[in-house]
């Protein structure tokens, strides 16, 4: 006896049917995912500040009375003490930019050690982000942004002082200057901030380092007023590197890479190699950074 077999019914989802839904591509795009993440760190830090404006505001006002001041103080210098110009404020002019960007890229690692201290540093490296450096990345992109923002109100306010303004090429050439230089010390700033044990000790390096580099610098008077061995050491001092293309700009309106920027007791040092110098400055903080970062964010 023959029989008729009948196949099942089909396990048909009409929902479905009656409104599919689009193909959604899943994969992981990390580039993508990197720049969201790090954005949205740069916005909490902006955040931060919009709260707390005191920080931004301290960081304008401080370098500008410097400039009003010191200037007024050796207004009457005798001439040719200070290069090519009688205007102290021109000859300074270089020394704040630089000064105030380092001093803003050394405080770089505060906020990363306050957010260990309390604990919201733990929360994102357990949270689901593609790439942990992405707090390393946000940190920089605002200290960087300040200081720009800061040298450029330190150029105006220079300008109104009488100390003159480059032109529009001198101006990116400062802001390149102040990029490598606060680039390369908030790698350093960050990575001590993962190393300290504590604010503490941060902030006692911030203050052991500041004021010796800014004294054994060119920032507040040239090469040849200085001893014979603190001239050494203030040609091997990074922030005079940044300090003299700065003032180059500010006391000489035909410039190039070609140019004589300062005489170091080893030769000549050009434009273009003293950008070449605060470039290798901000690679080798970015590098020895590296295992400190991979330990604490891996």
């Amino acid at each position: 006896m023959s029989g008729t077999v009948i196949p099942p019914k089909p396990d048909i989802n009409w929902q479905q049917v009656a409104a599919p839904q689009a193909y959604v591509d899943k994969t992981p795009n990390f580039f993508g995912e990197l720049v969201q993440e790090t954005l949205a760190l740069t916005r909490r830090l902006f955040i931060q500040l919009q709260r707390r404006p005191s920080t931004l505001i301290a960081g304008i006002i401080q370098p500008v009375m410097w400039l009003v001041l010191f200037g007024a103080l050796f207004q009457n210098a005798p001439k040719g003490i200070f290069g090519d110009t009688p205007n102290y404020a021109q000859f300074l002019s270089a020394g704040i930019i630089v000064f105030t960007a380092f001093g803003g890229a050394l405080n770089a690692g505060l906020p990363v050690m306050f957010d260990r201290e309390f604990g919201f540093l733990n929360r994102l490296l357990v949270a689901p982000l593609a790439s942990r450096y992405s707090i390393v990345l946000a940190s920089a992109i605002f200290i960087i942004s300040q200081s720009l923002l800061q040298a450029a109100v330190i150029v105006a306010a220079a300008a109104f002082l009488g100390a003159g303004i480059p032109d529009a090429t001198g101006l990116g050439a400062i802001a390149l200057i102040v990029f490598l230089l606060a680039l390369g010390v908030t790698a350093l700033s960050l990575g001590l901030a993962f190393a300290l044990p504590g604010h503490i000790e941060l902030i006692a390096v911030i203050f052991v380092s500041n004021l010796p580099l800014l004294f054994a610098s060119t920032a507040l008077a040239p090469l040849s007023f200085m001893p014979k061995w603190l001239q050494i050491i203030a040609t091997l001092n990074p922030l005079s590197y940044a300090i003299e293309p700065i003032r180059y700009l500010y006391l000489h309106k035909d410039w190039g890479l070609d140019s004589v920027v300062m005489h170091a007791f080893w030769g000549d040092v050009t434009f273009g190699s003293a950008i070449l110098v605060l470039l290798g400055f901000a690679v080798f903080a970015l590098l020895i950074i590296q295992p400190r970062l991979r330990q604490t964010l891996s």
